[in-house]
């Protein structure tokens, strides 16, 4: 009934293996990837004729987590998987950015490839091998796909890299000084197609080294899908690409000089409607089938990447007159709104981010359910890009997979310098409002996320800047590296390649290609001018900050207290009846986690101060010998219970109440009178034993007992 092909090789501390003919066998092309016990299912579908009209490569690529696969149920009311996660969103563009570019140039057929989590065993991240999966996939289902890729994770830990590091140690790489790196590459067996990564200051030569040791690991598990492909793959489906050179040749000869014309101008918004303006004066010139051609589209950006990319390496001319190498003009400034805990307007040449910081308490960490369990994060930042930030009308809403992406690269470059949990117990949250974008809107957002924490006064350990690198890589092997991209340059360019970091090393990388993969040599290159970028983009930043690095008024104070755990539950009280009490009291938050870490937080001190001596006259102990004001609660005839510390209650005797003989305590004592106390110890059955006899009731000083006979005699 089935007809099973299986291909299994090990592959770092786990057996990789590669299944198909057995399940979902209607689809294209459908494969089990299995990494350790960590299982995901990738099907493939595509559309046999193209639309009609159709002018861009419809590839949608989804990426599930079913709850199953680690033995849980979702929580929420509705027990249901919902939309996607953060995790999905940022797995399923991690997946299309390293296929996309290797469909066959014209083939515009809709393909969808989604990746089902299976099988979790909380030990192998599930994304990678998605990754592997739908490459094995697409090589199976005669898709004009120029694959395979394959992909893996590096970490790098006491100057040697890890291949595929487990969850648990990607997820402690905030805590473990000794793990640098948490780097996915994915590429063919010729090139590197595709850089992600999050890093602790790592030099442009150990990050090199990590991506030439992730493309080494990566060629045995291409070798592993060319052999299942060769046992199991379908067919090649019959695609020629759409000859449309007389068109273009058409489109050329009508309208080159008009758009050199108007990509000489280096306002966006102009060189934007001069080449509309070019575009309508080409169409005026063609045939009404040439007009009513689905490639007329493809013949426009021909001629505008012909325009763009020939004066770059021919001539080393970018569109607004820059040198490859130079950097936009830019403009930083914090402090720019008057009421946000930080905030700062970064201005580089067109693109523009207002980023703005607010410091919160525990309370506002996030709540992260994933699949390998529950957590708390303290750190986050959302980037938004709404439609006038370009001059358009389009689409306002909720975050798009754009957003999610960008914003996550931009957390990821900040991340490594944050100060410790326990010496800045704050949770950050950082907004991105892209206000004016020309490229590289997600450094922008680094840059400026950087500046308005400094200015929110958050200790960072570095500043930190971010620069979009760009190629422009010719067929004869030519090629131009350009620093800073614009929006036209990283449309009709062969590369985006984004470099955040500090002064000492690179905290981010990103890199996504649009040709066949690039070479080490160009990589190297790409670095050592996204190093001198970003130290000059540094230099500027550092200008805006003389103002920078108070704590804002408007934020609030958060004091720390650590208290023995088995004192937590006092704290809390039955049903958290105490804690409740000392927030009422207090009007300062209050925080307590099962180490015994409390967070006492308010814009107001007094309230601080307050809440913390109540809790600490909770959990901490009288010491004998020590003095201690208290009020009287209990009057009895043989002395009187004062309340002295806390709730805790002990026994002034009547001998130990003055310095003379009295009938009663009531004498000179009575109920809700303050007094200064000794303890003096406890007795037999732990029960309290205080004095007043030497102790000056006016100060709480102790008096030497000729003074204190002195002062009973008066």
């Amino acid at each position: 009934m089935f007809n099973i092909s299986k291909k299994s090789m090990q592959w770092g501390e786990e057996t990789l293996t590669l299944e198909t003919g057995k399940v979902a066998r209607q689809a294209d092309g459908s494969v089990i990837a299995t990494y350790g016990e960590t299982s995901v299912m990738a099907n493939v579908t595509f559309a046999k004729e193209q639309k009609p009209g159709q002018d861009f490569f419809p590839l949608t690529v989804h990426y599930n987590e079913k709850y199953y696969a680690a033995g849980k149920i979702p929580g929420g009311f509705f027990k249901r998987e919902a939309r996607p996660t953060e995790k999905e969103t940022l797995t399923s563009r991690l997946i299309d950015r390293p296929i996309r570019p290797l469909f066959v140039p014209g083939f515009k057929n809709e393909v969808l490839v989604i990746c089902t989590v299976l099988s979790h065993d909380l030990v192998n991240d599930p994304d990678i091998v998605a990754m592997i999966a739908a490459s094995a996939a697409l090589t199976l289902s005669g898709a004009p796909f120029m694959g395979p890729i394959a992909g893996c994770r590096v970490g790098y830990e006491d100057g040697e890299y890890v291949l595929n590091p487990t969850c648990e140690d990607m997820h402690l790489l905030r805590n473990n000084p000794d793990q640098r790196l948490d780097l996915v590459v994915a590429g063919t067996k010729d090139a590197v197609m595709m850089v992600e990564s999050e890093a602790y200051e790592l030099t442009e030569a150990e990050m090199l080294g990590a991506v030439t040791f992730a493309h080494e690991q990566i060629q045995p598990v291409i070798d592993l899908i060319i052999a299942l492909a060769e046992e199991a793959a379908k067919e090649p489906f019959d695609f020629q690409p759409a000859d449309y050179s007389e068109l273009y040749e058409a489109v050329k000869s009508a309208g080159e000089e008009k758009m050199r014309a108007a990509y000489a101008i280096t306002d966006k918004q102009a060189r934007v409607a001069a080449v509309a303006e070019a575009r309508d004066a080409i169409r005026a010139t063609l045939t009404e089938a040439q007009l009513e051609d689905q490639n007329l589209g493809s013949a426009f950006k021909k001629l505008e990447s012909m325009v763009l990319r020939g004066d770059v390496v021919k001539n080393g001319r970018r569109i607004d007159g820059r040198a490859t190498n130079e950097v936009r003009p830019i403009v930083a400034e914090t402090g720019f709104l008057p009421r946000t805990h930080g905030s700062a307007l970064f201005t580089r040449g067109e693109t523009q981010g207002l980023v703005v910081t607010t410091l919160g308490t525990g309370d506002d960490e996030q709540m992260i359910d994933a699949l390998e369990g529950t957590y708390k994060s303290n750190f986050l930042l959302h980037y938004n890009f709404p439609p006038y930030s370009v001059g358009e009308v389009g689409r306002f809403g909720p975050p798009g997979r754009r957003e999610i992406g960008h914003g996550k690269l931009a957390w990821r470059a900040l991340q490594a310098v944050l100060p410790a949990a326990t010496d800045f117990p704050y949770t950050i949250r950082i907004v991105s409002e892209i206000t004016e974008s020309n490229g590289s809107s997600s450094m922008a957002s680094v840059c400026g996320g950087s500046l308005s924490m400094m200015d929110a006064g958050v200790p960072l350990k570095s500043a930190v800047a971010g620069v979009a690198m760009g190629l422009v890589l010719e067929d004869d092997g030519s090629y131009a590296i350009l620093t800073d991209i614009l929006g036209d340059e990283d449309h009709l360019g062969d590369m985006d390649f984004k470099v955040a970091g500090t002064e000492n090393g690179i905290t981010s990388l990103q890199m996504d290609i649009k040709v066949a993969g690039i070479t080490p040599e160009i990589m190297e290159k790409a670095l050592a001018q996204a190093k001198e970028g970003r130290m000059h983009i540094l230099g500027e930043m550092n200008k805006a900050l003389s103002g920078a690095g108070e704590f804002s008024v408007h934020a609030p104070r958060i004091e720390t207290m650590q208290v023995p755990t088995d004192k937590i539950r006092e704290v809390i009280g039955s049903g958290g009846k105490v804690i409740r009490e000392i927030v009422e009291v207090s009007g300062a938050k209050v925080d307590i986690n099962d180490d015994g870490i409390v967070k006492i937080a308010s814009p107001n001190a007094d309230s601080i101060k307050k809440a913390y001596d109540m809790i600490y006259s909770i959990v901490a102990e009288p010491e004998e010998g020590h003095v201690y004001k208290g009020k009287v609660v209990k009057i009895v005839d043989f002395g009187a219970f004062v309340n002295f510390f806390g709730k805790r209650d002990g026994l002034v005797h009547v001998s130990q109440i003055e310095n003379r003989r009295l009938n009663h305590p009531s004498d000179v004592l009575k109920e809700g009178q303050e007094v200064w106390v000794k303890l003096l110890g406890f007795d037999d059955r732990g029960k309290v034993r205080l004095s007043m006899k030497f102790i000056d009731q006016e100060t709480g000083e102790e008096m030497a007992k000729e003074k204190a006979e002195e002062t009973a005699g008066e």
